[in-house]
């Protein structure tokens, strides 16, 4: 365990007088993007079998759990060491068929029994919570539709499922059509903000997520996994720059040429054959 010892004091010695200026002025809310970029560049390596990438991408991300602990230390908040006693005595909690309870162990015939253990300890976790907070029951009749879909999935997940739950009480369009129309009608809404002469940063970024929302629901009504489509055009669009780099001479070249040219290579680079295994996305 001495290099998870020696990590943690790195970064707070990063964090501490005369550190890293840069690792010094971040928050929060500034780090929060690159702990998504690393999740997902996790995922990547996973997908594509390269183990010794996996190892350096866990620690990436294990960067980011250090970063937050410490910066919560410095507020007061909590410490490394408090983060890693709740996970253990949530492990502990959660496995009662590895750890009895009153001499007892629970069900565990199967992995589905232990994921129906699992399930009922966090719904029992939940209700205690609730009931420290003393939180009204109004109040919580309230958010009882919609608590259960965590905040912290992937934003297109997160709209898909909570389009599929409204939909649940006949708060949804008919059809796909009423959405076609709706995406219209939010472009128009962005295009107007856009065009403000005073133009709201935040406004444009509401209007850009109601676009996004209403094209994820799109996709929920056509029977098609929103991230999934977006991962295929990534990937489409990444295998057509790479062609039009290739019959430029690499990046930079392309850097030197017009629109009507870089419009040529990519209706060219349509006409390639797909690359890079696309139809597995």
């Amino acid at each position: 365990m001495a290099p998870l010892a020696e990590a943690i004091s790195i970064m707070a010695r990063l964090r501490g007088p005369g550190g890293c200026p840069w690792d010094r002025e971040q928050t929060f809310d500034t780090i929060k993007r690159h702990t998504l970029e690393e999740t997902y560049e996790v995922f990547d390596a996973i997908e594509r079998r390269a183990w010794p990438e996996l190892k350096d991408e866990l620690g990436d991300l294990l960067l980011q759990v250090l970063f937050y602990a410490q910066m919560a230390a410095e507020a007061g908040y909590f410490d490394i060491g408090d983060v890693a006693a709740g996970l253990n005595a949530k492990l502990v909690r959660r496995h009662p068929h590895v750890f009895p309870v009153e001499g007892k162990l629970a069900d565990a015939a199967d992995a589905d029994a232990v994921l129906r253990n699992w399930e009922q300890i966090k719904r029992e976790e939940k209700e205690e919570a609730a009931a420290e907070k003393k939180e009204a029951a109004a109040e919580k009749q309230a958010a009882s539709g919609l608590e259960d879909i965590p905040r912290s999935m992937p934003a297109t997940l997160e709209a898909a499922k909570l389009g599929s739950r409204a939909a649940k009480i006949g708060f949804d369009w008919p059809d796909a059509e009423g959405l076609f129309a709706k995406l219209q009608e939010e472009i128009g809404e962005l295009k107007a903000e856009v065009g403000e002469s005073t133009a709201n940063q935040e406004r444009i970024d509401e209007e850009l997520g109601d676009l996004l929302f209403t094209a994820v629901n799109l996709a929920r009504h056509l029977k098609v996994d929103a991230e999934s489509a977006l991962r295929l055009a990534n990937a489409k669009f990444r295998a057509r720059l790479g062609a039009m780099e290739r019959s430029a001479g690499g990046f930079e070249a392309l850097r030197s040429l017009g629109p009507v040219e870089l419009e040529a290579l990519w209706e060219a680079a349509k006409q390639e054959p797909s690359r890079g295994g696309l139809e597995k996305l």
